[in-house]
């Protein structure tokens, strides 16, 4: 059973945490997706049998949490994923994030630098509302958007994606990747070669912006967007766990 915090904002997030020592590992999930998923789920799994503390949450407007998904944003997602690091987890803790949830790492890391002890992105996707899709809308949708405030986007996970005109605005406010990225711990990138939603061009510029040590990027021969298969999740825990031999 999911439990539930309170944020600030009196947005209400589901989540399930498990106890263990530290540094803990908190598990950032992507744009339409739940803490149910695949990765989520085995992280949480893996943490349990090395007694590692653990956390996995929905944004609002995302799986049990509060809020309805249209009228979010990434600036509501981000804090919510602030809160929850910092009201639910004690100490410096490794972030594990999956697409959008790169983006929301790279905002938590930029705005309690101390709360981080380490990264891992799996097919990160830094600024995605501009670049991915904002850039790839035709004049009649960029109209439609600014005239209807919404547009319809196909998924190839279920229902459509509503992109509306908040979380285009609202992504602009938190776009990382025209400012320094500078960081003092390790990450671990991970990136599949047949992702259809993020390109290798998006993981190679997030590799040279950022200004760290400790950064290695490795490319997935054949690897989809998700890279839930037992091979990939084989890999998102050693990624994991060279990361924590190096705190």
């Amino acid at each position: 059973m999911a439990e539930f915090f309170d944020t600030s904002s009196d947005r209400r997030i589901a989540f399930h945490r498990t106890k263990g020592k530290g540094p803990g590992v908190v598990f950032l999930g992507g744009f339409m997706s739940d803490m149910e998923g695949s990765k989520a789920t085995h992280l949480e799994d893996w943490a349990k049998r090395q007694g590692r503390a653990f956390l996995r949450f929905d944004y609002s407007g995302h799986g049990q949490s509060s809020e309805a998904f249209a009228e979010g944003s990434i600036g509501d997602w981000f804090a919510d994923a602030r809160e929850v690091i910092e009201q639910l987890t004690d100490g410096p803790q490794v972030l594990v994030g999956s697409s959008m949830g790169g983006w929301i790492s790279l905002l938590c890391a930029k705005s309690i630098p101390d709360r981080i002890a380490g990264m891992v992105t799996i097919a990160a996707a830094p600024d995605f509302t501009e670049n991915g899709f904002f850039a790839g809308f035709s004049a009649a949708e960029k109209a439609q958007l600014e005239t209807e405030g919404v547009v319809l986007v196909p998924s190839d996970y279920g229902e459509p994606y509503p992109i509306t005109k908040r979380l285009i605005e609202d992504g602009r406010d938190h776009l990382v990747m025209n400012d320094p990225l500078s960081f003092d711990f390790p990450i671990r990138m991970l990136q599949g070669t047949k992702d259809s939603a993020v390109t290798r061009a998006t993981a190679l510029g997030l590799l040279d912006h950022l200004d760290a040590t400790d950064v290695r990027l490795s490319f997935v021969a054949g690897g989809d967007h998700s890279l839930s298969t037992p091979d990939n999740l084989r890999m998102i825990v050693q990624a994991i766990e060279d990361v924590l031999t190096r705190v």
